[in-house]
């Protein structure tokens, strides 16, 4: 096998998941371990996970590398996660709960990965925190498809056992079989009410105990609900159930949002016809009416997710700092005295143009403001258009060789200075007084 066997991660029903190393590449990855039973042969979870995420390629659903299948056992290579979303809540949260923004980020990436399972017609009938995987970049990914299946048109007929007992939806529970993707949503509101408060929803012990939670928080559904229920499914068994008057969920998790509460109560519809679907939730104003998040490190709780690894500019300096230049300052020639340069440097730069500091060296001075930045660099980096015109070109040229001969006399003009200074000291002469030419 080309993966080293590192450490154990977990352990269920049919199979171990182990830490794993690619031989060739290094990459660590996940190493799914299913136990082949010589009568019964391949599971037939590990048939449906491995057809279905051969198929489902996207950033919020882990990613399948291969398969190896030897006589007794197969392993499926899986891309690597450091942990699931329930150990995170239970080491970043508080008691559990994660921070507004963690949640909104998780419950996006939960919804965008549902979401494409539905378009490519899978429900994945387990979603729970258990399941959903998170890697260090802070990305959530839908993992363990063992009960996902396929649906198309006409719809099938499912088994309802499915889905762990507190994330199952309440037409599961009524014994529905002719479900399709709003068990998957009715998961993802429970899952969402988690990250918000730190603990699950509804914690029933049995089918009919996680009804009459569910009934004690969202209500029990008025009869005409109830009949429109059994007649769009037949196969429901027609209980009598306690009269529960809806609470409000602004009460139930008093940390939410009222953007929040509203997305939350249309996840959780009793009536399956009425709940949103994944791809409908992306566009709620709980997600495109987010404020921008609290800068990482400032006001944030444990939960808080940090920002991607991107090399931020250094913050502009303030006060009396001098203007940071592009090109380093060459240093004085010795014997060349420091006042002097300084008064010839200090006049040119008042002109704002260039600095001449006794070499043939020309300094560009930029300010710190973007709109002057940008004139002052057009006028010195801008190159000279070249005309077709002989005459024009001419004219140019003479300009240029004016400019080159003014330049020339400044540059000696203060070497003369420079020269002077030395001889006379600090003796401050009128503009027009040249005491090398005396």
């Amino acid at each position: 096998m080309n993966y080293i066997q590192l450490e154990k991660l977990g352990e269920g029903t049919y199979a171990t998941v182990f830490k794993g190393r690619s031989r060739t590449t290094n990459e660590i990855v996940a190493l799914k371990e299913i136990h082949l039973d010589a009568e019964e042969g391949t599971p037939s979870t590990a048939i449906r996970e491995i057809s279905l995420m051969k198929e489902l390629k996207h950033v919020n659903i882990v990613r399948l590398h291969d398969v190896i299948h030897t006589e007794t056992k197969l392993v499926l290579i899986f891309e690597y996660c450091e942990q699931d979303l329930k150990k995170y809540m239970d080491q970043h949260g508080d008691r559990g709960a994660l921070d507004p923004n963690t949640v909104r980020s998780f419950m996006f990436q939960l919804l965008k990965g549902t979401a494409f399972c539905h378009e490519n017609q899978v429900l994945h009938r387990d979603l729970k925190p258990q399941n959903l995987l998170i890697n260090r970049k802070g990305e959530l990914k839908l993992g363990d498809f063992g009960l996902a299946r396929a649906f198309g048109v006409p719809v099938n007929t499912f088994s309802n056992e499915v889905v762990t007992l507190w994330y199952r939806a309440p037409d599961v529970l009524l014994g529905s079989r002719t479900y399709s993707t709003s068990i998957d949503v009715w998961s993802c509101g429970c899952i969402f009410a988690e990250m918000i408060s730190g603990s699950p929803l509804f914690r029933g012990r049995d089918n009919q105990d996680q009804l009459l939670h569910i009934m004690r928080i969202i209500g029990t559904p008025t009869d005409a609900q109830f009949q429109k229920i059994f007649k769009e499914t037949p196969e429901l068994q027609i209980k009598q159930f306690p009269r529960y008057a809806k609470m409000p969920f602004q009460q139930v998790l008093p940390k939410a949002s009222p953007q929040a509460i509203d997305l939350l109560e249309k996840l959780l519809k009793f009536d399956p016809a009425e709940r949103i679907s994944a791809a409908d939730a992306l566009s709620h104003p709980y997600f495109t009416n987010a404020v921008a998040p609290t800068p990482f490190g400032l006001n944030t709780s444990p939960g808080s997710m940090p920002p991607p690894s991107y090399t931020f500019p250094p913050p502009p300096r303030s006060g009396n700092h001098p203007v940071q230049q592009y090109h380093q300052q060459p240093q004085p020639q010795q014997g060349q005295p420091q006042q002097l340069q300084g008064q010839v440097q200090g006049q040119v730069q008042g002109q704002g143009q260039v600095q001449v500091q006794g070499q043939h060296t020309q300094h560009v001075q930029y300010n710190r403001q973007p709109m002057q930045n940008m004139q002052m660099y057009n006028q010195q980096h801008v190159p000279t258009a070249v005309h077709p015109d002989p005459m024009a070109a001419a004219a140019q040229q003479a300009r240029a060789q004016a400019q080159a001969q003014a330049h020339a006399q400044a540059m000696a003009q203060a070497q003369a200075q420079v020269h002077a200074q030395g001889q006379y000291g600090n003796v401050q002469f009128p503009p027009q007084f040249n005491p090398a030419g005396r």
